[in-house]
């Protein structure tokens, strides 16, 4: 996110310096400073969601001109109304919402775990809201409605365990990554043993689920996902700020009077929220939470990871992704979780391989 940092008193600081690359900015009666560089990648990323939107509604199996695109959205009458306001737009909200959330969940556990592998696809935390949601799938639970609050509380349940088993004293970064890599692959056999004993038609539907894909999702998915995330924009915007202090070494934050214990719980417990919501909704679309925060912040060169421009690259990949799963082979749809799977994959190989090779690493998210 482009991040604002406002002075105590709210009034311009007399003989401080202003920091490198930052714009002083008043809004209303406090002072704040605006990345610029963050500021353009932010505006940049908007155009290009809106171009990748614009792109999804027109390709298919029928192709409808940008210009009908627009009138659709912008309400007036079309013949190609039904096309894109009711086939293909409700699905692409869906992905947009995803998209949105796997890449500020991402940011947020990134940053409190100052290591790039700490994605929730990677941790346990995508892994834990698949094993409950494909149990209760097993044992006959197969509505939409009920799926994504399961999702949530089998993300949360293994994000706390992950915690609880890595804290020491406090949360060392390495320790939280590999007992989250532990954790994800015993829940990926709970999953597996989920799938062999339930019906065949069942356990086909779950794996497709497990792939992570937005065939038929619609506003029914969508509504509830945008109005969760409506619900936790004021919890986002304090965790933009709550970043600053989180990225400090640990003795000059304590040093200021900041309860690293409680603002790193809030900002892994609002992560997990986010990823487990995205889940039920379109199932464990690896990588998005992975990819998205540091190709972020290597745009914007910041401290810290941009939340905003995180959020707008994840709903990008999302929304691309899906596009090519759907004509990449057509008529055959792909999950979109394969599309991000071909290209997180070898991202994670490189940040392994990066980490092996003795660079050095970046805190607040950037060190392998």
């Amino acid at each position: 996110m482009t991040t604002a940092i406002e002075s105590p008193d709210g009034a311009r600081p007399a003989g401080r310096v202003r920091p490198a690359g930052y714009t002083r900015v008043r809004i209303g009666g406090g002072t704040f400073l605006l990345h610029r560089r963050a500021a353009v990648v932010a505006a940049a990323l908007t155009v290009l969601m809106a171009a990748v939107c614009v792109a999804y509604l027109s390709v298919g199996e029928g192709f409808v001109p940008p210009s009908e695109v627009v009138r659709v959205l912008s309400g007036q009458p079309s013949p190609d109304e039904l096309v894109v306001g009711t086939l293909r737009l409700p699905r692409m909200v869906v992905g947009l919402l995803v998209g949105l959330a796997f890449g500020v969940a991402g940011a947020l556990i990134q940053t409190v775990a100052r290591n790039p592998l700490a994605s929730p696809d990677i941790i346990g935390i995508s892994q834990g809201a698949g094993a409950l949601t494909v149990g209760a799938m097993t044992f006959g639970v197969t509505s939409f409605a009920v799926l994504p609050y399961l999702s949530v509380a089998g993300g949360v349940l293994a994000a706390a365990l992950v915690y609880v088993f890595a804290w020491r004293g406090g949360l060392h970064a390495t320790r939280f990554v590999l007992i989250g890599i532990g954790f994800a692959i015993a829940l990926r056999s709970v999953t597996t043993l989920f799938l062999t004993k339930g019906d065949y038609l069942v356990a086909q539907q779950a794996q497709v689920w497990m792939t992570g894909s937005l065939n038929g999702r619609g506003w029914d998915e969508a509504a509830p996902l945008g109005w969760l995330l409506v619900a936790l924009l004021p919890a986002a915007l304090w965790a933009a700020y709550a970043q600053r202090t989180v990225s400090m070494d640990d003795d000059t934050a304590t040093a200021l009077g900041v309860r690293l214990g409680r603002v790193r719980l809030g900002l892994v417990l609002l992560g997990v929220v986010l990823a487990s919501v995205a889940t039920g909704a379109a199932g464990p679309v690896d990588f998005v939470a992975l990819l998205a925060p540091q190709i972020a912040r290597r745009m914007t060169r910041t401290a810290q990871i941009p939340l905003l421009c995180s959020a707008l690259l994840g709903a990008v990949i999302v929304v691309s992704a899906d596009l090519l799963a759907r004509r990449l082979l057509s008529p055959t749809e792909l999950p979109v979780g394969v599309l991000t799977a071909a290209v997180g994959a070898p991202y994670l190989i490189w940040l392994i391989v990066r980490g092996r090779t003795g660079r050095p690493g970046r805190t607040a998210g950037g060190n392998a």
